[in-house]
């Protein structure tokens, strides 16, 4: 079996710059041992498959579903895969039933707007409601410490901002801090926060320039996520989109860049924007990097 294929850079308007997102087309008839088999082979952080939505692609309802592997496992949400995956459908020739696209995945559907054409495409998705909110108990921000390889003092405050992947989210006292990290991903895949399933440590500090409606990051943003077999993920849509909802209009401005990927040598920017209603959007700049045939 060949079917289209295609690797997207997302949070980058140009190649390598991002975090990519491999998307196999038409992939209905794939079994779960071979999507599975396929993410650990491409061994990026998400490999995703497009297939039929399960309303039949009615009005109003899902333009296509997709299903988001990890080398793990699945994962029933996840940012950057999502934004990757309506690029990719998009560029394929999907026209959308209503006025933006709606993606159906493990959460349920999953609205984005186009954003505008830069040297690629600009998308942006709604954050869905959080699974999990709220504090982190102290003897879970001590461990976290811990693998972070931080005092718990340089922990500024925390919270639970899980839409999915199962994220949970430390703020240091700047950007510095942030790239000064050098944690045991030993400990850290170790963790066990009295939750079921896997889950990802977020980090973010505030850049002492940027700000609201600057381009230049007002933060900067590491992932943590080697108990689903990824050390530190490049640039993370859903991470970004809980710290929105954390801390958008609050302690951050309601409009912001976050940069994620710098200890990784990418300049990934994530547009983060909380509307007077609490939603949430993220979006970023998208760019196809490989199109071809994968063989099953």
């Amino acid at each position: 079996m060949s079917l289209p294929f295609r690797q997207v850079d997302v949070f980058s308007p140009v190649p390598t710059g991002g975090n990519p997102v491999a998307v196999v087309h038409d992939a209905d008839g794939l079994t779960d041992d071979q999507m599975a088999a396929f993410a650990r082979w491409t061994n990026l952080s998400e490999t995703t498959f497009l297939l039929t939505p399960t309303d039949g692609g009615r009005a109003g309802g899902a333009d296509y579903r997709v299903r988001i592997w990890t080398p793990g496992g699945e994962l029933p949400f996840a940012g950057h895969p999502t934004l990757g995956t309506a690029h990719a459908w998009l560029e394929a020739g999907g026209e959308p039933s209503g006025q933006g696209v709606v993606q159906e995945c493990g959460v349920g559907l999953v609205r984005l707007r186009r954003d505008g054409i830069t040297e690629g495409q600009r998308l942006a998705f709604a954050a869905p409601p959080l699974l999990r909110s709220g504090p982190v108990d102290d003897a879970h921000v001590v461990q976290i410490a811990r693998a972070l390889r931080i005092d718990v003092s340089d922990v500024v405050r925390s919270a639970w901002v899980d839409n999915g992947p199962g994220w949970v989210a430390v703020q240091l006292r700047d950007a510095g801090a942030v790239l000064a990290l050098e944690p045991d991903l030993v400990a850290m895949g170790d963790l066990r926060l009295g939750v079921v399933g896997e889950y990802g440590v977020g980090v973010v500090g505030e850049h002492r320039a940027g700000g609201s409606g600057s381009e230049e990051p007002a933060v900067e943003v590491r992932a943590f996520v080697p108990s689903i077999g990824v050390g530190e993920d490049p640039v993370t849509g859903s991470l970004n989109a809980g710290i929105g909802q954390w801390l958008g209009g609050d302690v951050l401005p309601s409009s912001y860049v976050a940069s994620q990927g710098t200890a990784l040598g990418r300049t990934g920017r994530v547009h983060v924007e909380k509307l007077p209603d609490g939603e949430v959007w993220v979006g970023g700049d998208t760019v196809t990097t490989i199109v071809g045939q994968v063989s099953f």
